[in-house]
Formats: C-alpha cells, structure tokens, sequence
C-alpha cells in the first residue's frame, strides 16, 4: 500500500500498530506499537523538538555490572548512553569505551564509586585504539588544595588510583569522533585525584 493522506483525525479503540513486512518470506514484524493508554513500546525516534502539555516521565538507566566484588572488564557501547554506572573498587575494573565511531558524538555516561578502590588495584577508563584518542580532563581532588581543579588534555586512559575513596564521581562525553580519533571530556571528583595518562 502506499502513501495514505487524511484530512481529519484518525482514531482506534484498539491502538496502531506500526509494522514491516519481509520482502523475502512476507513475515510481519511489529515495530513499536501505541497503545489507548498513549505508552510507546518500541523505539522512539524523533528528529524534531519535543513539546507538549502534560508531564514527561523519564528514568536513567542504572548499570551494576562493575558492583561486584570481583574485577571486570567490559566495552560500553553507544547504546548505554545516559547510563549511571556503579562501581566496586575493590578490585581492578577496566571500563572500555566504545569503538571509534562517528556515532559516539554526544555519547554520554557517568559512574559512581560505591565501594573504595582496593589498596594495590585501580579501576581504569580506556579510550580505544593507541595513541588516538584523548580525554580532556577536569580533575578534581575532594576537600583539595588551591591546587584543584587541574586540566589535563592528553591520555586516553583515565585512572581512579588505589585507595581512591568511595563515592569517587566521574562523568565522560565523547565531543568529537571521525572514526579514526575521538576526543572525551572528562570530570571527575575523587580522593586521591584521578589522573590522566
């Protein structure tokens, strides 16, 4: 079928469904579906401004999977963005960050340390490929000196050093991607202070 114009409004009792049918088998998959009761299930993607005269009710994603006791290692990917991360220190997490991408633009995350880094361990956020990538840092050190904040605009590995204390806070967007490098604006709050290498 193609493309149908109304001139008035269209209504269901039941909800719209919007569908995709299988060129090869002619199977029908649901998109995203809108419901009587105006929920969305489905992906939502607008390209315009949002607007509108009721209440828009939104939760951050929150992610455990570096808050156990034991060391891990795990690639974040675009899709998490918006996501606060907990972290146990205890023993030595290695956060990647996503694979150089131009989609990584605006990509943002945060973390929150719940348990202190062990005293012989760190818990470490590495940018991908070498030597390609930099964090763009505002480092500043808890109850710090005049000394803090500090700038640093070069490293691709951003470090929570052993001992770093719990509740340590970082936050990183990715500002540029071409693919090849990327840049990420880092801030973080922590004791000792994070460094950047």
């Amino acid at each position: 079928m193609g493309t149908t114009t109304f001139n008035g409004a269209v209504r269901s009792e039941n909800g719209f469904l919007d569908i995709s049918i299988a060129d090869a088998t002619g199977a029908e998959t649901t998109n995203s579906t809108f419901s009587n009761n105006t929920s969305i299930g489905g992906t939502l993607s607008v390209t315009g401004a949002i607007s509108g005269t009721s209440t828009l009710t939104a939760r951050r994603s929150v992610n455990t999977d570096f808050n156990a006791a034991t060391a891990k290692t795990e690639t974040l990917t675009a899709a998490q963005s918006g996501t606060l991360f907990l972290i146990n220190g205890a023993a030595a997490n290695i956060v990647n960050l996503p694979a150089l991408s131009t989609g990584n633009v605006g990509v943002t995350y945060e973390f929150q340390l719940t348990v202190a880094v062990g005293g012989s361990v760190t818990t470490t956020f590495v940018l991908p490929g070498s030597a390609v990538s930099n964090f763009q840092g505002m480092l500043s050190l808890v109850a710090g000196t005049a000394a803090n904040a500090v700038s640093d605009v070069a490293g691709d590995t951003l470090t929570l050093p052993n001992s770093t204390v719990a509740n340590a806070r970082i936050s990183m967007t990715c500002v540029a991607d071409d693919g090849t490098n990327s840049t990420w604006m880092a801030t973080a709050l922590s004791t000792p202070i994070a460094t950047i290498s």
